[in-house]
């Protein structure tokens, strides 16, 4: 108990006077969890809930441990929560292993039960025994840092975290156990009288972690009989490591993002090319994590293959990843999507003046092509002010002088942001407003005329050009991907 105490005071575990729900499966780990935090509950003034899911996967066995977790709450005198599911079934809906969908379920109820219970922290059961085989099971199938870090003391509840509440207060998922080893757990157990139930699925060796438990560590102990102990520093060791990772990649991801928009992740090639191997490899696993937050145990021969096609592939080629992903290779970008998905890259660009075609259309270096054609006022759309296509626009073309072009930034340019009341700002304090991405502020395209900028392309018409009533001739400047 006071190792769990000092655990908790050192990663600041508990916040005093919150509400904590706690899973309890009726197992041992849970059981011994439960019984810890009922002890050390008047020292933070915590309210403890207890939860319990009925996976429906074991029969008569599996409410017998629902009605037992129940009895337990009710002689302890805990507020409890108790529902099922059917998790075969949504692990064959969803196509994920049996495993997954059974955590999927577990922590959406967990979340669920938190949001009732008005609980900011979820406490589980998972040990030190649990990291050292986790940490061993993301090796085996080729993780990288983040996997090998293992579970966290403390971190965000990922997974049905909200309870479908996006503007819910964020949950915490907490281990209080987790520097306490599975012997450690049942002599506790033992010590206070504690009668746990065991499920007799922990013993099926069919199921990967099952059987690298009862199978692979106890090979590893006779080369190491500390292989837990090991397991664990390192974890802890890498999660350190992967903190600083983090920073850079938050501060990488600004440099290159371009966008995140339907369904895909691009990057600006140029800058991603710039990157470290190390960052390349992170910025393609954010890609994935924000492309499919709900999938785990990305393997890096995957985003290797990948890296490597974004770094040496020409225009066109691309690489599968996992979850029905793949990245593409532009002529200015890098763009991860779902597999056969058009190869669009996320903004056009332009790095020198490129005059337009006026009627007509002008292709551009990254691929794109832009059409511009004149209109009259009877045949403007009737709902302009309503957005549609950022990269349609409708100008006065009276109101431009001729020889209209593109061209890139440059040092001091201002426009009058249609809208505005005529206000003039720098194209710099537009940009970071309309927060676009640093590294494609430089190539943004913008359409010009003798008077200056006429477009900010995608983002916003000047004052001057836009469609007025006393407008009677109009253009339509449009950029497409062939």
């Amino acid at each position: 108990m006071r190792r769990v105490t000092q655990f908790a005071r050192r990663f600041g575990l508990f916040e005093r006077g919150e509400v904590v729900v706690v899973g309890v499966s009726g197992g041992p780990d849970s059981i011994c969890l439960l019984h810890i935090l009922r002890a050390i509950a008047p020292e933070w003034d915590l309210a403890l809930h207890v939860a319990h899911l009925n996976h429906r996967l074991r029969g008569e066995e599996a409410d017998v441990d629902a009605r037992f977790v129940e009895e337990l709450a009710r002689a302890w005198q805990l507020p409890y929560t108790g529902d099922s599911a059917d998790v075969a079934a949504q692990a064959t809906q969803s196509g994920l292993s049996l495993e997954e969908a059974a955590r999927v379920a577990r922590y959406r109820f967990l979340a669920n039960s938190a949001r009732s219970a008005g609980a900011s922290a979820i406490a589980v059961g998972h040990n030190a025994s649990d990291q050292a085989e986790t940490v061993l099971m993301h090796f085996l199938r080729g993780s990288g840092i983040a996997g090998l870090t293992g579970m966290l003391p403390r971190t965000g509840l990922s997974i049905g975290g909200n309870g479908g509440d996006a503007n819910a207060p964020p949950l915490s998922l907490i281990r209080p156990l987790l520097e306490v080893e599975r012997p450690d757990i049942l002599a506790y157990c033992s010590q206070h009288g504690l009668q746990p139930r065991f499920d007799r699925s922990n013993e099926d060796t069919t199921l990967f972690r099952n059987r690298l438990r009862h199978e692979l560590m106890p090979v590893l102990r006779t080369y190491n009989p500390a292989i837990e102990s090991v397991l664990g520093r390192t974890a802890r060791v890498l999660a350190g490591d992967h903190e600083v990772l983090e920073a850079d990649l938050a501060a990488a991801w600004d440099r290159v993002a371009l966008s995140q928009e339907n369904g895909a992740v691009s990057f600006e090639l140029a800058a991603w090319r710039a990157l470290p191997l190390g960052l390349q490899r992170a910025t393609v696993r954010e890609a994935i994590r924000r492309l499919r937050r709900v999938l785990r145990d990305i393997q890096s021969e995957q985003v290797e293959r990948a890296v490597w096609t974004g770094r040496e592939g020409q225009a066109g080629q691309s690489a599968t990843l996992a979850a029905n992903l793949a990245l593409h290779v532009g002529y200015s970008s890098l763009r991860i999507a779902e597999e056969g998905s058009s190869e669009r890259v996320a903004s056009p660009s332009v790095r020198s003046a490129v005059p337009l075609e006026v009627p007509g259309t002008t292709h551009l270096d990254s691929g794109w092509r832009v059409s511009v054609r004149g209109l009259s006022r009877s045949e403007l759309p009737p709902r302009l002010a309503v957005a549609g296509d950022p990269w349609i626009a409708y100008l006065d073309a009276d109101a431009l002088c001729r020889d209209l072009s593109l061209r890139p930034r440059r040092h001091g340019d201002s426009f009058r942001p249609h809208g505005m009341g005529g206000h003039r700002v720098t194209l710099h304090e537009f940009m970071i407003n309309a927060k676009v991405p640093r590294a494609a502020r430089s190539d943004w395209p913008l359409l010009v005329d003798g008077a200056g900028i006429a477009w900010v392309c995608g983002l916003r018409l000047d004052e001057r050009a836009a469609i007025r009533h006393s407008t009677a001739q109009a253009l339509r400047i449009g950029f497409e991907w062939p």
